[in-house]
């Protein structure tokens, strides 16, 4: 990243974060940054950068001496950092006033064994020889590590916020460190301009060509999109993701129902078509950490409108004649056909010896790690309980035929699977019904509600229907 390269960088977000700005809010900006528009300074002659080395004892990474070269220091690098420090200012962290965090790491990685906790210890190495290059934030800093430096010269730039609970996070270079915080302060700000309506161009560039079949090109660029703060990528990457049988937190539902950070995707169009559904069976599996549930959170916190939704759902599946809708009528029919074949097949009646264990559950709130949490508690079942045994005079067991749920479930499992494996083609070709219900809609992911058809859809399977071309009328509207 040459000076070329860092100026106009540097003045398009100058003039985001000043049109952006809000006084009641942020306070007032410095009468310079109002009137030149720059969160910068002058920018440092070649003397003072080498002056600074001199002292330093060493020669500054390349993105961070191009960097001086635009600007001898910087107001507002991000949400969370307020001061970068100028050529004049730059000090060894183990020389500043914030030498306490190299304590606070040295005693945190005192006592540890090497393979026990080998990131601490490494930390604490880390800062106790790098170049604090923030002067002021919210418990938030930036070093650079001359220990660790790449072919390019770069050494490995380093973002800490006490709040975040992550540790240090390290980044290829101070440019990369820069630009991360750029996106954060998209992703939190979400500022009008020029960088918004080219990622909005982008996005939809990305949903027409998912809808044409196209996997990774589209991820790729609704990841980024979704760092800068476009919704609109969270909900399309979403419905990838699941199509995909991502595990990652990316995929769950809790990342994209979140009312907190996220309103305008609760109040979207197929939210409670496609979205809610996927809360209410991501609360009956509770395959979760820490028995987290977006459905109980939900609705012990959410806002009134929130709950009403949610309230109103819940009424409809307490309907003894309710179905899960999938979609389009046509395609809805089709699903349909195979579903209710499946359901009414004695496999699928079988009771499942382990769900009295999962009911009779027990959750308490706890804390873990600093962050509240829920421990799930439930009672142990072992094949004694619920076998039927006997014993003759010489202690042998006598010959008899055991009821075993166990196994019964096990093969019912195994005819099960047999079934859906069967079913697959015919879901496969149900898709070419599929039509979205918004143009946001790019995949038909409720069919994850159903606890047949979520079986049925692995990995490789999502990947085949996400590779179908899927455009009609509507989504290529």
């Amino acid at each position: 990243m040459n000076r070329e390269q860092w100026r106009p960088f540097l003045q398009q977000w100058s003039k985001e974060w000043i049109d952006s700005h809000d006084p009641e809010k942020d306070g007032e900006l410095d009468e310079a940054v109002v009137r030149d528009r720059w969160l910068g300074f002058a920018p440092a002659c070649e003397e003072e950068i080498a002056a600074a080395e001199a002292r330093l004892g060493f020669t500054l990474p390349p993105s961070l001496r191009e960097f001086l070269a635009v600007t001898n220091g910087w107001r507002d690098a991000g949400c969370f950092i307020y001061r970068l420090a100028g050529t004049a200012e730059l000090e060894w962290l183990a020389d500043s006033d914030r030498s306490y965090l190299i304590e606070i790491y040295d005693e945190l990685a005192e006592g540890e064994e090497e393979e026990e906790d080998a990131d601490v210890i490494n930390e604490a190495k880390v800062l106790r020889r790098s170049l604090l290059v923030s002067l002021d934030g919210d418990a938030a800093d930036i070093f650079l590590d001359p220990g660790e430096v790449n072919e390019r010269g770069e050494w490995t730039a380093y973002w800490l916020a006490s709040w975040s609970g992550n540790g240090l996070e390290p980044f290829d270079s101070f440019y990369e460190l820069m630009y991360d915080q750029y996106k954060s302060f998209h992703d939190l700000r979400k500022p009008e301009g020029e960088t918004k309506d080219r990622w909005d161009a982008k996005v939809e560039e990305a949903r027409l060509a998912a809808l044409r079949g196209e996997i990774e090109g589209p991820l790729k660029v609704l990841t980024e999109a979704e760092e800068f703060g476009n919704e609109r990528a969270m909900l399309l990457r979403f419905q990838m993701l699941a199509m995909l049988g991502g595990s990652e937190h990316e995929a769950g539902i809790s990342h994209v129902v979140n009312y907190a950070h996220h309103p305008g995707i609760l109040q979207h169009p197929i939210f409670a078509s496609e979205l809610l559904p996927l809360v209410f069976e991501e609360d009956r599996t509770r395959d979760l950490p820490y028995g987290w549930s977006t459905l109980k959170f939900s609705k012990e916190n959410g806002p009134e409108w929130v709950q009403s939704l949610i309230a109103d759902h819940e009424a409809r599946r307490a309907a003894p004649d309710f179905q899960l809708t999938f979609g389009n009528p046509e395609f809805d029919a089709a699903v349909h056909h195979i579903t209710d074949r499946l359901a009414a097949d004695p496999a699928f009646q079988a009771p499942d010896p382990y769900e009295e264990q999962r009911q009779s559950a027990t959750y308490e709130e706890v804390w873990v790690d600093g962050q509240p949490a829920i421990r799930m508690e439930m009672a142990p079942l072992t094949a004694s309980a619920v076998l039927i045994s006997e014993e003759s005079e010489s202690g042998v067991p006598a010959d008899f035929q055991a009821h075993d749920p166990f196994g019964d479930y096990d093969r019912a499992r195994e005819r099960q699977q047999q079934l859906i494996d069967a079913a697959w083609p015919e879901l496969k070709e149900a898709i070419r019904l599929w039509r979205p219900l918004h143009e946001d809609h790019i995949a038909p992911v409720v069919l994850f509600a159903d606890p047949i058809l979520a079986e049925m859809i692995t990995e490789e399977r999502g990947r085949e229907i996400l590779s179908m071309c899927r455009t009609g009328d509507r989504a290529s509207a």
